[in-house]
């Protein structure tokens, strides 16, 4: 009779975790969704239609400002990009100078963990794309955008421990 009742109250709790994590989960999309507007330049322009849905008139004229600025905003997110992704890289070569192995170890394994959530997000983004772009008016050649920001570069891949160690 015991043991039934400890297993009753761990079934509840661990419902009530999942159920949690889920509402949880939720509220920060919702809450993060208005954000995503900015986060590529065709993203900029459809969440600004969506939202003051102006008429003919009103279109070439808010086209102009709206491109100008969508580029604008491009370009900055960019240049803080490739920015960040310069001082993150001096501040690994200074960093791994004054560490052990052993630390060097566990810090490249938290960073093969970080990318492999990476990895994951993107596979699972994508899939909800294609899933979603039905939604979409379908332009041949369109690129949909991602919802958040663009991945790193490449080329600038800072969890790359130095050769010589």
């Amino acid at each position: 009779m015991k043991a039934k009742s400890i297993l009753v109250v761990l079934v509840t709790l661990i419902i009530g975790f999942i159920l949690g994590m889920l509402t949880s989960a939720q509220i920060r999309y919702h809450r993060l969704k208005p954000v995503r507007v900015f986060f590529s330049e065709e993203r900029f322009r459809d969440g600004f239609y969506k939202a003051i849905q102006p008429d003919d008139q009103q279109k070439t004229k808010i086209d102009l400002v709206l491109n100008k600025y969508a580029k604008i905003n491009s370009e900055l997110q960019n240049n803080f990009r490739k920015e960040l992704d310069s001082n993150m890289k001096e501040f690994r070569k200074e960093l791994d100078l004054n560490l052990s192995k052993e630390q060097l170890a566990r810090l490249k394994e938290m960073d093969d963990r970080r990318q492999e959530m990476i990895r994951q997000n993107r596979k699972n983004h994508q899939n909800d794309t294609l899933k979603s772009s039905d939604e979409r008016r379908h332009i041949p050649g369109r690129r949909l955008a991602p919802d958040g920001p663009p991945p790193p570069y490449p080329d600038n891949d800072i969890t790359r421990l130095p050769d010589n160690k």
